[in-house]
């Protein structure tokens, strides 16, 4: 287990972390103050999964549900059933050809998922990546929620940077780059500061009327 680090598995693994990073960082205690406790937010690993996460791209979660509701109705699911149909199927489903092709090469890629359990998350990250239509930002949000990772962040993601820079009063949002490194002072337990982030993100545009 030592490769892979800590795995979160619940809420008092969560409350480990976040009292580790109120010690480290006294705006991360300032944050949580507000935001109460973290959200575990678990998700099933596998095939499923990952096909969701291509679903979401780029429409409504609305919308998502919606597609993903008929995908699995139809049993379209499971590598098998993808790779037994065709593209007009996928797409009479609600999928765009695009997405119908990114379907197809996730199932042809026969990724062994119980070996991503055991994977170091950097070989989880290539694993995933490889596979067309799958980013870093959804194979890090897969390391960081479906296999448990504590020690993954996801610097990609917009509401992180803009979190940061409410929380660290910084001039702008930080690129994914910068937030990257400056993640690195949040190990063992960036998975816990991404969560810190994304609750003290909700708090801070509720204040302001935004969501």
């Amino acid at each position: 287990m030592a490769e892979i680090g800590r795995i979160i598995e619940g809420d008092a693994c969560v409350a480990e972390g976040a009292s580790w990073l109120a010690e480290a960082e006294p705006r991360f205690a300032r944050a949580l103050e507000r935001t109460g406790p973290l959200p575990l937010r678990l998700r099933p690993d596998g095939f499923g999964q990952l096909l969701s996460a291509i679903v979401s791209q780029q429409v409504s979660v609305a919308s998502a549900r919606a597609i993903w509701a008929k995908l699995e109705a139809s049993g379209m699911t499971t590598p098998d059933a993808i790779l037994a149909t065709d593209e007009e199927r996928l797409r009479a489903l609600g999928l765009s050809r695009q997405k119908a092709g990114y379907a197809r090469a996730l199932a042809e890629a026969g990724i062994d998922f119980d070996a991503l359990r055991r994977a170091p998350t950097g070989e989880v990250v290539e694993t995933l990546v490889a596979v067309k239509g799958i980013g870093i930002w959804t194979a890090e949000i897969y390391a960081m929620f479906s296999l448990g990772r504590a020690d993954v962040f996801a610097p990609g993601d917009l509401a992180l940077q803009e979190s940061a820079r409410l929380l660290f009063d910084l001039p702008e949002r930080p690129k994914e780059r910068a937030l990257r490194q400056m993640a690195e002072a949040w190990s063992p337990w960036r998975s816990v500061a991404a969560r810190a982030l994304w609750a003290y993100y909700h708090v801070a545009k509720q204040r302001e009327g935004i969501v």
